[in-house]
């Protein structure tokens, strides 16, 4: 007795699956889980609508502060109106900036503001000393190299934007508009 082996050569093996293949399509699945994923984190978080919403209820703040005034709302909202497109001038202001070295080296900005919601240029003129002061130190412990890059006046308009509206209060800053930025 003995036993044979029988192979079935009638039955193939598949051939195993292109692991590029594969890969494409886990990569592609898991792109569009991430894009969805953020799509809908962002759409749920607030998007555009929150916006909306903080602008309405800014406008309400105003015309709240404005009814202790007798002529009340129309003075809230024409003072929002009226600080729209118009930009307060700040002086010139020159600095030392720290070195490691000790060396002399000096920064020379020029900046406008642009009234918020809540105020108007006249105020903003007026409170032009508290915004200075308000900058000086920050101004004054820059490094030469934190002004260097492109990325350093994104970072250098963000700061001096936090600092006015710690310095006035929410609302009353638009943007700071950097015209002159001179490094000796």
């Amino acid at each position: 007795m003995s036993a044979e082996i029988v192979e079935d050569k009638s039955a193939q093996v598949a051939p195993a699956p292109n692991k590029k293949k594969k890969l494409i399509i886990i990569g592609a699945a898991t792109v569009a889980a991430l894009t969805l994923g953020g799509g809908g984190a962002a759409f749920f978080m607030g998007g555009k609508s929150a916006t909306k919403a903080e602008k309405s209820h800014g406008d309400e703040a105003a015309a709240d502060e404005g009814h202790g005034e007798g002529e009340g709302e129309a003075k809230g909202k024409e003072g929002g109106k009226e600080g729209e497109g118009k930009f307060v001038d700040v002086p010139t202001v020159s600095v030392n900036l720290r070195s490691p070295d000790g060396s002399a080296k000096f920064l020379k900005l020029h900046l406008m503001l642009v009234p918020g919601p809540k105020a108007t240029e006249a105020s903003l003129k007026d409170k032009l000393p508290v915004v200075l002061d308000a900058y000086q130190p920050f101004l004054r412990e820059l490094r030469p190299e934190d002004l260097g890059g492109s990325a350093a006046v994104f970072r250098l308009k963000e700061e001096l934007m936090v600092r006015a509206t710690q310095a006035l209060g929410p609302g009353m800053i638009k943007e700071v508009l950097i015209q002159d930025l001179i490094q000796q």
